[in-house]
């Protein structure tokens, strides 16, 4: 970096400070305790580490009155209140998609001349490795084949025809579509804003400053880290527990009923020694930092998947597959709106509301502070409107050509071909789906292998990231932790799935975690607020005089003629480059 461009990010990063950060002497982490390689909050650390020994002990002692109890309450909120799920993501999206598109999609995360942390790719690479990689891989073929065989009621089509093809594409779109991205969207601009542009921690607290103030220091802010770190431990330790059921029988198949090589055996022990080893890569990973570690397992995991997704459409059904991606877009854009709304109450169809709608909606809400929290740590320089546009549209778009080129796939079996992949799955469940549908196309040994790795890598990826944001949330909201307490985290999750999983109490778990999304959604319907009271302070700021005479004033000692055209600020540093940032 030239003296020249030191010296305006100097300038600019001042006028951050001076004009925009609140009137507080409180800084992220200033009463944190620094012992043993540790930088943690004296309050949210200790404190959740005893909420989650509590749970943990609870939750396997009581086995099946837990599981009971869990059960009850995610029926409960599921039975009364879906259709509050289903009002509050539509809401998300009119907001978000405000934000970007009108006069506050020029302002820029980090302040006016921020720089970007990462390459466009490696931004895209990660915010998908840590949103919902592993659940495609996990879905894309056993929901499209579920609906097939149990058309959803909104359709009204008939079980195992062409139309009841398209039903299934367009229902899985909807769920993996543009929704789920709203909520990460909307959570990762509230925090990525509040943290960069008005340095605050960078954790869940720091949201809801216009309502609270100085108390986010305090218990308020304590209580709202703490639910957050609940939510993102237990919902990652569940999914990996749940996850390596898909590893586990996956390679089991390959090396069994598909190469005839070895049959590994399925059950706890072999998939708590798998957690084992996906912990202790996923510790290594983390252990290199962001740059090193995580980056660099989220771009191979992208390879991984265009890889496997070109595959695919060489040896599949081409033309079919392109076909139902089309189609599937045509059945999904025509009933969205319908979609959006539709809970079941006057008709036929509440049944997969219930069960398929209202849990994906609970299950990405709850969800929502861990992959929010990561999209805001790697976003800062990218404008409001850049990052909506792409949070939320190009991972859409990319969801629905791989849930066409491996569900259409399945479908075109089932419609056209031997129907292997649907009887498999009828008779195996969800986690052989992918295998069994690999098995029908040439190579499929060396496919299954690959999708093997790439669930493995997905999980790796997903507990790197939710191990950074723990320690951001413990820490007191510091952007740089020590290695040890990342160290600490990724191994805490895994060990947490572990004895989840032997005690029998993943799926009592899980439910726990969906129930979670009642009270987030409130909270994010709050952030609404705040995250539109934010951004409309800062850009009333922004095109007002006082802030052009502003930059004039601290600019005039440092021999810098700024600028102010429009939504441009530029800084010419007499005798270097004239820079401009949107």
């Amino acid at each position: 970096m030239s003296d020249s461009d030191s010296k305006t990010g100097e300038i600019s990063d001042g006028l951050q400070v001076e004009l925009f950060h609140p009137d507080s002497d409180r800084k992220p982490g200033d009463t944190n305790i620094e012992a043993f390689g540790f930088d943690i909050h004296p309050i949210v650390f200790p404190v959740a580490l005893g909420l989650v020994a509590l749970f943990i002990a609870t939750t396997i002692l009581l086995g099946d009155q837990a599981a009971n109890a869990y059960s009850a309450v995610r029926s409960f909120f599921e039975g009364n209140f879906g259709w509050f799920y289903l009002l509050s993501v539509n809401v998300f999206i009119v907001t978000i998609l405000y934000f970007a598109l009108g006069k506050y999609g020029t302002i820029r995360i980090g302040g006016v001349e921020a720089e970007k942390e990462f390459s466009d790719f490696s931004w895209m690479a990660m915010l998908f490795s840590a949103g919902m990689g592993i659940g495609l891989m996990f879905y894309s073929v056993s929901e499209p084949l579920f609906y097939f065989g149990s058309v959803p009621g909104f359709f009204g089509a008939e079980a195992g025809t062409g139309a009841a093809a398209s039903a299934a594409m367009a229902q899985t779109f909807f769920h993996w579509g543009f929704h789920p991205w709203a909520i990460y969207g909307l959570v990762g601009l509230g925090l990525a804003f509040f943290s960069y542009n008005r340095g605050l921690p960078l954790t869940f607290r720091s949201i809801f400053w216009p309502l609270l103030g100085d108390r986010i220091y305090g218990w308020p802010g304590h209580i709202i880290d703490l639910v957050t770190v609940f939510a993102t431990l237990f919902g990652l330790s569940t999914s990996l527990g749940l996850g390596v059921a898909q590893i586990n029988t996956g390679l089991s198949y390959v090396g069994g009923d598909m190469l005839g090589i070895v049959s590994i055996p399925t059950g706890t022990v072999p998939q708590i020694l798998l957690i084992a080893v996906i912990t202790g890569i996923a510790t290594m990973s983390v252990a290199a930092g962001l740059n090193k570690g995580v980056k660099r397992l989220s771009t191979l995991n992208l390879y991984l998947m265009l890889g496997l997704l070109g595959f695919m459409l060489v040896v599949g059904p081409t033309v079919f597959i392109f076909g139902t991606w089309v189609e599937g877009l045509g059945a999904y854009f025509g009933n969205l709106l319908s979609l959006s709304f539709f809970t079941g109450t006057l008709g036929e169809g509440g049944s997969t509301v219930s069960a398929w709608t209202v849990f994906y909606w609970a299950w990405w809400i709850a969800w929502s502070p861990f992959v929010g929290m990561f999209i805001a740590r790697i976003s800062k320089g990218r404008t409001v409107r850049e990052f909506v546009m792409g949070v939320l549209f190009l991972p859409s778009l990319f969801s629905t050509l791989w849930l066409s080129v491996f569900g259409g796939s399945a479908l075109f079996n089932s419609l056209q071909g031997n129907g292997a992949a649907l009887a498999t799955y009828n008779e195996l469940g969800q986690t052989v789906a992918m295998f069994a549908l690999l098995e029908q196309f040439p190579l499929g040994a060396i496919s299954g292998l690959l999708a093997t790795l790439l669930v493995v890598t997905f999980f790796v990826t997903s507990s790197d990231s939710g191990s950074l944001v723990i320690d951001h949330l413990t820490s007191g909201g510091k952007h740089d932790v020590p290695k040890n307490q990342r160290v600490f985290w990724a191994v805490t999750e895994g060990a947490v799935a572990a004895l989840l999983l032997w005690g029998g109490g993943l799926n009592a778990l899980q439910t726990a975690a969906i129930a979670t999304g009642f009270p987030f959604a409130i909270v994010l319907m709050l952030m609404c607020v705040t995250v539109y009271q934010g951004l409309k302070n800062e850009y009333e700021i922004l095109e007002s005089d006082q802030f052009a005479e502003r930059i004039q004033d601290m600019t005039e000692d440092e021999d810098i003629e700024v600028v102010q055209t429009g939504d441009q600020v530029v800084t010419d540093v007499r005798g270097g480059d004239v820079e401009g940032t949107d």
